[in-house]
């Protein structure tokens, strides 16, 4: 074979080369791959949610309701205003906070504990203590601060909040508009806050275990963050490697054309 054809042959494949690095492969993409699946029978996955329990700096919203609305008022900060509004400072403002030893603080009732305990709990405690002074009152207790935080290749990576009682992985990725083709479904990072520190803990979205893990419901203020693929750094690189290869390939032509000469 002449030798400016293996030139040209050396110059395609290192041209080729990135382009086909770049790519991602299939199998890497579906969520939750099980050859079990099927269109005519369910796969049922046992995995009841785990209560979360109340933590300080949480934000907790009161409402009570009864026959004496002057009495109302004094539980319900800022009932003029609605939750529902879009902003979330708005939710601060209507909320009761947990202080750092676990305490909320309810006009005339005054201090309770409810670190600990679930928003179930917190509801049954805070009715006994308004039972005290209003009369046949019903109490609602609600979280305020369930937001979670999604980073990396998602398509909008912010922080969203949870306007529900629980909410799982797959759902915080839909906030986040899912995963970029690039996004490493096999490592994604969820960070926890715990009264202990930071847990970190590498979730499969491949797997379908997934929908039996622990941590695929999510808890307020938990965080996801997924890693890019290493075709996004290939591709991100592409530019200065074709800058690079033109310089070679020029070079080859070169040398091809003073060897064709002589």
């Amino acid at each position: 074979m002449p030798l400016k054809f293996c030139f040209r042959w050396l110059i395609a494949f290192v041209l080729l080369s990135p382009a086909l690095a770049s790519c991602v492969v299939q199998q890497k993409l579906p969520y939750l791959q099980n050859s079990q699946y099927s269109t005519t029978q369910p796969v049922v996955v046992a995995n009841a949610p785990i209560p979360y329990k109340i933590q300080p700096s949480d934000i907790l919203s009161v409402k009570v309701q009864s026959v004496q609305p002057d009495l109302n008022q004094l539980f319900n900060i800022n009932n003029n205003q609605s939750i529902y509004s879009g902003d979330p400072s708005v939710l601060y403002l209507n909320g009761y906070p947990v202080d750092e030893k676990g305490f909320i603080n309810l006009p005339t009732v005054g201090k309770l504990k409810v670190e600990g305990l679930t928003i179930d709990q917190a509801q049954e405690l805070v009715q006994q203590q308004v039972n005290r002074y209003v009369r046949d009152a019903n109490v609602l207790v609600k979280f305020l601060s369930f937001r979670i935080t999604v980073l990396g290749e998602v398509r909008t990576p912010g922080r969203y909040f949870i306007y529900n009682a629980q909410a799982t992985v797959l759902e915080a990725l839909g906030l986040a508009g899912d995963l970029t083709e690039f996004g490493n479904r096999q490592n994604v990072k969820l960070v926890r806050q715990t009264n202990k520190g930071s847990e970190v803990v590498l979730l499969n979205l491949t797997d379908p275990a997934l929908l039996r893990s622990p941590y695929y419901y999510m808890r307020p203020n938990d965080a996801l963050y997924i890693e890019p693929m290493q075709a996004r750094t290939t591709r991100g690189n592409l530019a200065n490697l074709g800058v690079l290869f033109g310089g070679i390939s020029a070079a080859a032509l070169i040398i091809s054309f003073f060897i064709t000469k002589n």
